[in-house]
Protein backbone atom coordinates (compact mmCIF):
# COMPACT_ATOMS: atom_id res chain seq x y z
CA UNK A 1 0.00 0.00 0.00
CA UNK A 2 1.06 3.27 -1.15
CA UNK A 3 1.49 5.90 1.90
CA UNK A 4 1.84 9.52 1.04
CA UNK A 5 1.98 13.08 2.85
CA UNK A 6 -0.66 15.16 2.56
CA UNK A 7 -0.31 19.01 3.07
CA UNK A 8 -3.59 20.25 4.96
CA UNK A 9 -3.79 24.21 5.61
CA UNK A 10 -5.45 25.64 8.72
CA UNK A 11 -8.18 27.95 7.82
CA UNK A 12 -7.87 31.39 9.42
CA UNK A 13 -11.49 30.69 11.02
CA UNK A 14 -11.22 31.06 14.39
CA UNK A 15 -14.16 28.83 16.63
CA UNK A 16 -14.92 29.85 20.25
CA UNK A 17 -17.63 26.93 20.64
CA UNK A 18 -16.76 23.34 21.22
CA UNK A 19 -17.70 19.92 21.91
CA UNK A 20 -16.44 18.04 25.25
CA UNK A 21 -12.99 18.14 26.09
CA UNK A 22 -12.37 20.78 23.13
CA UNK A 23 -14.27 23.20 25.68
CA UNK A 24 -11.02 23.28 28.06
CA UNK A 25 -9.34 25.28 25.13
CA UNK A 26 -9.36 28.87 24.35
CA UNK A 27 -9.49 28.58 20.51
CA UNK A 28 -9.42 25.96 17.58
CA UNK A 29 -9.19 26.19 13.73
CA UNK A 30 -11.09 23.86 11.40
CA UNK A 31 -8.99 21.26 9.99
CA UNK A 32 -9.99 20.69 6.43
CA UNK A 33 -8.87 18.40 3.41
CA UNK A 34 -8.02 15.13 5.47
CA UNK A 35 -8.64 12.30 3.55
CA UNK A 36 -5.52 9.62 4.12
CA UNK A 37 -4.55 8.56 7.65
CA UNK A 38 -1.01 10.76 7.77
CA UNK A 39 -0.88 14.27 7.09
CA UNK A 40 1.25 17.01 7.84
CA UNK A 41 0.06 20.54 9.18
CA UNK A 42 2.30 23.73 9.46
CA UNK A 43 1.12 25.55 12.07
CA UNK A 44 0.72 29.44 11.09
CA UNK A 45 2.61 32.18 13.31
CA UNK A 46 -1.03 33.42 14.24
CA UNK A 47 -1.18 30.21 16.64
CA UNK A 48 1.86 31.72 18.94
CA UNK A 49 -0.07 34.52 20.23
CA UNK A 50 -2.21 32.17 22.13
CA UNK A 51 -0.76 29.20 22.32
CA UNK A 52 2.15 28.42 25.71
CA UNK A 53 5.33 28.97 25.56
CA UNK A 54 6.50 25.49 25.40
CA UNK A 55 3.52 24.65 22.96
CA UNK A 56 2.19 21.97 25.17
CA UNK A 57 -1.36 22.83 24.94
CA UNK A 58 -1.65 21.96 21.13
CA UNK A 59 -4.31 19.39 20.78
CA UNK A 60 -5.87 18.07 17.50
CA UNK A 61 -9.53 16.54 18.14
CA UNK A 62 -12.57 14.88 16.32
CA UNK A 63 -16.05 15.11 16.50
CA UNK A 64 -17.70 12.21 14.60
CA UNK A 65 -20.86 12.02 13.62
CA UNK A 66 -21.79 9.92 17.06
CA UNK A 67 -20.83 13.39 18.10
CA UNK A 68 -17.97 11.43 20.30
CA UNK A 69 -14.98 13.25 20.39
CA UNK A 70 -11.67 11.81 19.06
CA UNK A 71 -8.13 12.57 20.04
CA UNK A 72 -5.92 12.97 17.04
CA UNK A 73 -1.71 11.57 18.14
CA UNK A 74 0.80 13.54 16.65
CA UNK A 75 4.46 14.24 17.09
CA UNK A 76 5.97 18.15 17.27
CA UNK A 77 9.12 18.77 14.41
CA UNK A 78 10.64 21.78 13.84
CA UNK A 79 12.82 22.16 11.04
CA UNK A 80 15.90 23.68 12.42
CA UNK A 81 19.10 23.01 10.60
CA UNK A 82 20.80 19.95 11.90
CA UNK A 83 24.61 19.71 12.20
CA UNK A 84 26.24 15.92 11.84
CA UNK A 85 29.66 16.60 12.46
CA UNK A 86 32.07 13.52 11.53
CA UNK A 87 35.68 13.93 12.87
CA UNK A 88 38.42 12.30 10.44
CA UNK A 89 41.45 10.22 11.45
CA UNK A 90 44.77 11.54 10.44
CA UNK A 91 48.26 11.72 11.12
CA UNK A 92 50.29 15.56 11.82
CA UNK A 93 53.58 13.78 9.21
CA UNK A 94 55.74 16.68 8.56
CA UNK A 95 56.04 20.03 9.93
CA UNK A 96 58.79 22.40 8.07
CA UNK A 97 59.50 26.35 7.62
CA UNK A 98 60.68 28.59 4.73
CA UNK A 99 61.28 32.46 4.48
CA UNK A 100 57.52 32.07 3.54
CA UNK A 101 56.16 30.74 7.02
CA UNK A 102 55.29 27.44 8.52
CA UNK A 103 53.31 24.89 7.02
CA UNK A 104 51.78 21.58 8.46
CA UNK A 105 51.29 18.44 6.81
CA UNK A 106 47.99 16.14 7.23
CA UNK A 107 47.60 12.34 6.08
CA UNK A 108 44.29 11.09 6.53
CA UNK A 109 44.23 7.54 7.31
CA UNK A 110 41.22 7.25 4.80
CA UNK A 111 41.23 8.99 1.99
CA UNK A 112 37.34 10.60 2.55
CA UNK A 113 36.29 14.19 1.86
CA UNK A 114 36.39 16.77 4.61
CA UNK A 115 35.21 20.66 4.76
CA UNK A 116 36.48 21.87 8.27
CA UNK A 117 39.83 21.57 10.24
CA UNK A 118 39.24 23.32 14.16
CA UNK A 119 42.97 24.53 14.94
CA UNK A 120 44.33 25.45 18.38
CA UNK A 121 46.87 26.92 19.45
CA UNK A 122 49.28 28.16 22.33
CA UNK A 123 49.53 31.35 21.16
CA UNK A 124 46.69 34.02 22.48
CA UNK A 125 47.37 37.13 20.43
CA UNK A 126 47.50 36.35 16.50
CA UNK A 127 46.18 37.17 13.67
CA UNK A 128 47.69 35.15 10.67
CA UNK A 129 46.92 34.42 6.83
CA UNK A 130 46.28 30.54 6.19
CA UNK A 131 46.83 28.52 2.91
CA UNK A 132 45.61 25.01 2.61
CA UNK A 133 45.91 22.72 -0.31
CA UNK A 134 45.62 19.09 -1.17
CA UNK A 135 47.77 16.44 -2.48
CA UNK A 136 47.59 12.54 -3.90
CA UNK A 137 51.72 11.77 -3.53
CA UNK A 138 52.79 15.24 -1.64
CA UNK A 139 54.26 15.91 -5.26
CA UNK A 140 51.10 17.81 -6.81
CA UNK A 141 49.55 20.27 -4.44
CA UNK A 142 46.30 21.71 -5.74
CA UNK A 143 44.81 25.15 -3.74
CA UNK A 144 41.52 24.62 -1.39
CA UNK A 145 41.64 28.24 0.43
CA UNK A 146 44.30 30.74 0.07
CA UNK A 147 44.34 33.89 2.12
CA UNK A 148 41.69 32.79 5.06
CA UNK A 149 42.46 34.69 7.81
CA UNK A 150 42.26 33.16 11.63
CA UNK A 151 42.33 35.33 14.87
CA UNK A 152 42.73 35.56 18.35
CA UNK A 153 42.74 38.50 20.95
CA UNK A 154 43.01 37.93 24.45
CA UNK A 155 43.29 41.21 26.68
CA UNK A 156 41.22 42.64 30.01
CA UNK A 157 38.67 43.68 27.35
CA UNK A 158 38.46 41.10 24.50
CA UNK A 159 38.16 37.57 24.61
CA UNK A 160 37.68 36.26 21.42
CA UNK A 161 38.85 33.85 19.16
CA UNK A 162 38.28 32.13 15.32
CA UNK A 163 40.01 29.62 13.97
CA UNK A 164 37.98 27.19 12.19
CA UNK A 165 38.73 26.62 8.80
CA UNK A 166 35.72 26.26 6.58
CA UNK A 167 35.78 25.05 2.86
CA UNK A 168 34.01 22.93 -0.37
CA UNK A 169 34.16 19.46 0.22
CA UNK A 170 37.65 18.07 -0.55
CA UNK A 171 39.02 14.64 -1.32
CA UNK A 172 42.66 13.93 -0.87
CA UNK A 173 45.16 11.80 0.62
CA UNK A 174 47.41 14.55 2.05
CA UNK A 175 46.53 18.24 3.38
CA UNK A 176 49.20 20.95 3.24
CA UNK A 177 48.19 24.23 5.73
CA UNK A 178 50.78 27.05 5.23
CA UNK A 179 50.23 29.93 8.12
CA UNK A 180 52.04 33.05 6.80
CA UNK A 181 53.84 34.25 10.08
CA UNK A 182 57.63 35.22 11.20
CA UNK A 183 57.03 33.25 14.43
CA UNK A 184 56.45 29.62 14.93
CA UNK A 185 52.41 28.99 15.44
CA UNK A 186 52.48 26.55 18.37
CA UNK A 187 50.04 23.93 17.45
CA UNK A 188 48.30 22.26 20.31
CA UNK A 189 45.47 20.25 18.60
CA UNK A 190 43.93 20.23 15.22
CA UNK A 191 40.51 18.48 14.16
CA UNK A 192 39.60 17.20 10.98
CA UNK A 193 36.05 17.00 10.58
CA UNK A 194 32.86 16.08 7.56
CA UNK A 195 29.94 18.26 8.45
CA UNK A 196 26.83 17.34 6.59
CA UNK A 197 24.25 20.34 7.35
CA UNK A 198 20.64 20.14 7.16
CA UNK A 199 19.75 23.39 6.61
CA UNK A 200 16.32 24.13 7.84
CA UNK A 201 13.42 25.89 7.03
CA UNK A 202 13.07 29.18 8.09
CA UNK A 203 10.45 31.75 8.02
CA UNK A 204 11.89 35.94 8.09
CA UNK A 205 9.71 37.94 10.40
CA UNK A 206 8.64 41.26 10.15
CA UNK A 207 10.02 43.70 12.20
CA UNK A 208 7.45 46.18 13.52
CA UNK A 209 9.90 49.01 15.02
CA UNK A 210 13.65 49.18 15.85
CA UNK A 211 15.18 51.80 18.28
CA UNK A 212 18.98 52.37 18.73
CA UNK A 213 20.50 54.24 22.41
CA UNK A 214 23.50 54.86 23.17
CA UNK A 215 24.19 55.15 26.63
CA UNK A 216 28.22 56.78 26.53
CA UNK A 217 28.31 56.11 30.44
CA UNK A 218 28.63 52.53 29.74
CA UNK A 219 29.90 52.26 26.83
CA UNK A 220 27.22 50.72 24.54
CA UNK A 221 24.78 50.66 22.34
CA UNK A 222 20.96 49.00 23.34
CA UNK A 223 19.30 47.82 20.58
CA UNK A 224 15.13 47.36 21.10
CA UNK A 225 13.39 45.60 18.63
CA UNK A 226 9.55 45.07 18.25
CA UNK A 227 8.14 42.61 16.11
CA UNK A 228 5.12 42.32 14.62
CA UNK A 229 3.55 39.38 16.57
CA UNK A 230 4.81 36.81 18.88
CA UNK A 231 6.38 34.10 17.25
CA UNK A 232 9.19 30.97 17.66
CA UNK A 233 12.55 33.06 16.82
CA UNK A 234 15.84 31.03 17.07
CA UNK A 235 18.45 32.74 14.14
CA UNK A 236 19.21 36.60 14.22
CA UNK A 237 21.56 38.06 11.58
CA UNK A 238 23.32 41.26 11.51
CA UNK A 239 24.47 43.36 8.03
CA UNK A 240 26.69 46.20 8.60
CA UNK A 241 28.03 48.98 6.53
CA UNK A 242 31.60 49.18 8.46
CA UNK A 243 34.85 47.41 6.07
CA UNK A 244 37.34 48.31 9.15
CA UNK A 245 38.05 45.50 11.87
CA UNK A 246 35.51 45.36 14.78
CA UNK A 247 35.26 43.08 17.92
CA UNK A 248 32.44 44.04 19.67
CA UNK A 249 30.75 42.10 22.54
CA UNK A 250 27.14 41.30 22.44
CA UNK A 251 24.19 39.94 24.16
CA UNK A 252 21.17 38.91 22.91
CA UNK A 253 17.81 39.08 25.37
CA UNK A 254 14.61 38.48 25.47
CA UNK A 255 11.22 40.30 27.10
CA UNK A 256 10.47 37.32 29.14
CA UNK A 257 7.68 39.52 31.74
CA UNK A 258 6.28 42.90 32.61
CA UNK A 259 3.64 44.16 35.20
CA UNK A 260 2.72 47.81 36.48
CA UNK A 261 4.20 49.47 39.40
CA UNK A 262 2.58 52.60 40.81
CA UNK A 263 5.88 53.60 39.69
CA UNK A 264 5.54 52.35 36.06
CA UNK A 265 6.16 49.31 33.70
CA UNK A 266 9.00 46.67 35.27
CA UNK A 267 10.30 44.90 32.14
CA UNK A 268 12.03 41.12 32.78
CA UNK A 269 14.76 40.13 30.26
CA UNK A 270 16.10 36.71 29.71
CA UNK A 271 19.54 36.30 27.95
CA UNK A 272 19.37 33.76 24.63
CA UNK A 273 22.62 33.69 23.88
CA UNK A 274 26.15 35.77 23.78
CA UNK A 275 28.75 36.39 21.32
CA UNK A 276 30.40 38.81 19.27
CA UNK A 277 30.13 41.08 16.55
CA UNK A 278 33.04 40.97 14.59
CA UNK A 279 34.76 41.23 10.96
CA UNK A 280 36.00 38.49 10.06
CA UNK A 281 33.00 36.05 9.38
CA UNK A 282 29.61 36.33 9.09
CA UNK A 283 27.44 37.92 12.24
CA UNK A 284 24.88 35.22 12.37
CA UNK A 285 23.57 33.50 16.18
CA UNK A 286 21.67 30.74 16.55
CA UNK A 287 20.47 30.18 19.80
CA UNK A 288 17.22 27.97 21.13
CA UNK A 289 14.03 28.21 19.58
CA UNK A 290 11.74 30.69 21.67
CA UNK A 291 8.20 31.72 21.38
CA UNK A 292 8.84 36.20 21.93
CA UNK A 293 7.82 39.43 20.59
CA UNK A 294 10.62 42.02 21.56
CA UNK A 295 14.32 41.72 21.57
CA UNK A 296 17.01 43.48 23.50
CA UNK A 297 20.88 43.87 21.25
CA UNK A 298 23.61 45.10 23.81
CA UNK A 299 26.67 46.18 21.89
CA UNK A 300 29.76 47.08 23.78
CA UNK A 301 31.46 49.85 22.31
CA UNK A 302 34.22 50.37 24.65
CA UNK A 303 35.97 53.37 23.48
CA UNK A 304 35.40 52.78 19.59
CA UNK A 305 32.65 54.84 17.91
CA UNK A 306 29.03 52.48 17.66
CA UNK A 307 29.05 50.39 14.53
CA UNK A 308 26.82 51.42 11.52
CA UNK A 309 24.33 48.51 11.30
CA UNK A 310 22.91 48.52 7.92
CA UNK A 311 19.90 46.05 8.93
CA UNK A 312 18.96 43.37 11.07
CA UNK A 313 17.45 39.99 10.09
CA UNK A 314 14.98 37.67 12.79
CA UNK A 315 14.25 34.43 11.46
CA UNK A 316 12.50 31.28 13.35
CA UNK A 317 12.20 27.38 11.74
CA UNK A 318 8.96 26.19 10.68
CA UNK A 319 7.13 24.47 13.13
CA UNK A 320 5.10 21.13 11.71
CA UNK A 321 2.69 18.68 13.24
CA UNK A 322 2.56 15.02 11.72
CA UNK A 323 -0.62 13.39 12.63
CA UNK A 324 -2.39 10.30 12.14
CA UNK A 325 -6.16 10.44 11.53
CA UNK A 326 -7.67 6.94 12.03
CA UNK A 327 -11.25 8.00 11.62
CA UNK A 328 -13.45 9.97 9.64
CA UNK A 329 -14.67 13.32 11.65
CA UNK A 330 -14.65 16.83 11.55
CA UNK A 331 -10.98 18.00 12.79
CA UNK A 332 -10.01 20.44 14.69
CA UNK A 333 -7.01 21.93 16.00
CA UNK A 334 -7.32 23.67 19.59
CA UNK A 335 -4.88 25.20 21.53
CA UNK A 336 -5.04 27.70 24.61
CA UNK A 337 -5.02 26.29 27.63
CA UNK A 338 -2.42 27.03 30.43
CA UNK A 339 -3.17 24.23 32.67
CA UNK A 340 -2.64 21.38 30.37
CA UNK A 341 0.47 18.98 30.14
CA UNK A 342 2.57 18.14 27.47
CA UNK A 343 0.55 14.92 25.65
CA UNK A 344 2.12 11.64 25.76
CA UNK A 345 1.25 9.29 22.71
CA UNK A 346 2.57 6.07 21.06
CA UNK A 347 3.26 7.05 17.95
CA UNK A 348 6.43 9.34 19.53
CA UNK A 349 8.02 6.02 20.15
CA UNK A 350 7.50 4.41 16.62
CA UNK A 351 8.67 6.93 14.34
CA UNK A 352 10.22 4.77 11.57
CA UNK A 353 6.71 3.59 11.43
CA UNK A 354 6.19 7.04 10.18
CA UNK A 355 5.32 7.02 6.32
CA UNK A 356 8.53 9.04 4.49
Amino acid sequence: MKHKFKLTYLLLFLCLCGFGQIKEYNYKRELTGIKDQWHKIILPNEIFEKVSNDLRDIRIFGISKNNDTLEIPYILKGENEKIIEKEVAFNLINQSKNIKGYYFTFELHDEQPINQIKLEFKQQNFDWKLKLEGSQNQQEWFSIIENYRILSIKNKLTDYKFTNLTFPNSKYRFFRLFVNSEKKPELITAKILLNQNNVGNFRKYSINSTKITESKQNKQIIIDIDLNSRVPVSNLKFFLKDKFDYYRPLTIQYLSDSFKTDYGWEYFYKTLTSGTLNSINKNEFNFECTILKKLKLTIVNYDDKPLNIDSLQVEGYVHELIARFNDPANYYLTYGNSQIEMPNYDISRFLDKIPT
